[in-house]
């Protein structure tokens, strides 16, 4: 029987478990609207629109893909940057009982057709500027009919016949789409495609009821328990909403409070803190990246951000030194969270009505079940409290499966739950914290080393801006640990120092033998630091060694 130490920790009005209504998302959006038709639903720079107006944008657009003959499980691609159009497009699919796939538009040619085809998208709502790429591949998918999105004037843009431009097409829906039944436990509502870290990417099938779950047992561990949010409050999302994070705990658990969501197409810095303190929102979810930029700029205090009452960070592990900063300077926590694509995708989170445990994950979010586990001769067996072994997941928020990938589907999830591939440990208050990603564990003459925890040290470095760890291939032992890092300007750093400052807190095994610097690290388009790109690069050096 596995002891949830964690339930003890729990504010007084939250239970084990979430209530949650079957339902469909366009469901969610309509309650939203009938309780709140006339607020404000999307802010996108000078431009307003309501909830009464983002279902008429829906249904407009809703009935246009009917009478394209647009069916219930039909698969609709977006490939834009946060705009209203975005969220327009989300809910006419829902509206019809289609599928969204979610598209990075930082994807080449390439990438965009082995997502179309593995889809099957049969529509795509994509930014002009982008339409050239899927010209490219056009031919080579089931893609019958692009909307394009122009955020700026493109009069010269050649569409191919049958193409429309966002305005044109749901001009035509002039009829209302009729009413398709949804069974919210079974019907595919996103295609999340996951990064491609292991092998090629993968479609994560996330259902009507996914959703629905995971944003009522955020909502119950996030916003139910706080008296001081606003009607009406705003969320700022400069998260790309093509990532899980973004959708759910930005976009969706907008419209579950009913909040004003304000959509920013790119992170950059200047706009974004000037963004932040004119609207002053309630909330603000980022990227590591994005706390250790805002620390770089070092004016907290001039943009307001003393004044945002929630601070969320997810994504990746936020460095322990980063978040004391920041905190520091706003007089405010940073609550960290977890979770994957695979459970839509909110899992853990650092609870707001207790005290923050920096570097933890927080605890499991109700009716949600965790274990950290290892595999042994005689099968699977929970490690004992401290100790560092797989986390698995068990909840309604885990996804159906992959995309017509059954096997890979049976190796991740076992007897319910879901193996997440990450190193986790459990404390005895019930506490969760991320170790390293299963494949990124180095091992180093025989002994297992965790990057993260190198990466902790180097940060505390003065002079460190960002670190990538990873482990080369070595001849003797196996691996060896290299040390990526980007300083801070106007600094000073040589390999040496760095080696000398990591001698002074790491065993010897865990000090990197390797260091190099870089004027930026690669990131993806979220802004998560990318060791995969890293580790390709030494793979890649590797053997051109050999060849030579």
């Amino acid at each position: 029987m596995m002891n949830k130490r964690w339930l003890s920790l729990y504010h007084e009005s939250l239970h084990e478990t979430t209530t949650v209504q079957s339902k469909s998302l366009y469901e969610l959006l309509l309650q939203t609207q009938n309780k709140s038709g006339d607020s404000t639903a999307l802010t996108f720079y000078e431009h307003k629109w309501t909830y009464n107006q983002l279902v008429q944008m829906a249904e407009a657009f809703a009935s246009a893909l009917n009478q394209e003959q647009f069916q219930k499980g039909d698969r609709l691609a977006i490939m834009l940057p946060n705009c209203p159009h975005y969220v327009f497009s989300l809910f006419a699919t829902f509206r019809v009982g289609g599928t969204v796939v979610q598209v990075n538009p930082m994807y080449v040619a390439r990438e965009l057709e082995y997502i179309l085809n593995d889809s099957g998208a049969t529509h795509i709502v994509i930014l002009s500027d982008l339409y050239p790429i899927l010209e490219q591949v056009r031919d080579k998918t089931s893609v019958k009919k692009a909307i394009v999105v122009s955020l700026k004037p493109t009069s010269n843009l050649q569409l191919s016949e049958g193409d429309e431009r966002f305005e044109e097409f749901v001009r035509i829906g002039t009829k209302a789409a009729p009413k398709v039944d949804i069974v919210p436990e079974e019907d595919i509502a996103v295609l999340q495609y996951t990064g491609g870290t292991t092998g090629v990417s993968k479609g994560v099938m996330l259902t009507h009821l996914n959703f629905i779950s995971n944003i009522e047992q955020t909502y119950d561990f996030m916003y139910r328990v706080r008296d001081d949010m606003p009607e009406n409050a705003k969320i700022m999302n400069v998260l790309p909403l093509f990532h899980i994070f973004s959708l759910t705990c930005a976009n969706f658990l907008t419209v579950r409070i009913g909040g004003n969501q304000i959509l920013l197409p790119r992170f950059e810095m200047q706009e974004v803190l000037e963004t932040l303190k004119r609207e002053q929102p309630f909330s603000f979810s980022g990227v590591p990246t994005m706390y250790v930029g805002f620390n770089a700029v070092g004016q907290h205090q001039k943009f307001d951000l003393d004044k945002i009452k929630a601070f969320i960070s997810g994504g990746s592990s936020l460095p322990v030194e980063a978040l004391e900063t920041f905190e520091k300077a706003v007089n405010n926590q940073i609550c960290e969270g977890y979770g994957l694509s695979e459970t839509a995708p909110v899992t853990h989170f650092n609870p707001s009505f207790r005290e923050r445990k920096a570097g933890s994950i927080g605890i499991p979010i109700p009716s949600t079940d965790a274990r950290v586990v290892r595999e042994t001769d005689i099968g699977i067996e929970e490690v004992p409290v401290g100790e560092v072994g797989e986390l698995v997941i068990k909840g309604p928020q885990v996804m159906k499966g992959y995309w017509r990938k059954e096997e890979v589907t049976a190796q991740t999830i076992k007897d319910g739950w879901l193996f997440t591939g990450d190193l986790a440990k459990m404390d005895e208050d019930g506490y969760f914290y991320i170790v390293d990603r299963k494949k990124d564990m180095i091992i180093a003459s025989g002994y297992n080393v965790y990057p993260r925890e190198i990466e902790e040290v180097i940060y505390q470095h003065d002079a460190v801006q960002e670190v990538i760890v990873l482990g080369v291939p070595d001849a003797y032992r196996g691996e060896t640990i290299k040390a990526y890092i980007t300083p801070k300007p106007n600094t000073t750093l040589t390999e040496e120092s760095i080696i000398q400052f990591c001698q002074k807190y790491l065993a010897a095994y865990k000090v990197p033998k390797l260091v190099e610097f870089r004027d930026e690290l690669p990131k993806s388009a979220v802004g998560k630091l990318l060791k995969r790109k890293l580790r390709d690069e030494e793979l890649q050096k590797q053997n051109t060694n050999q060849l030579s």
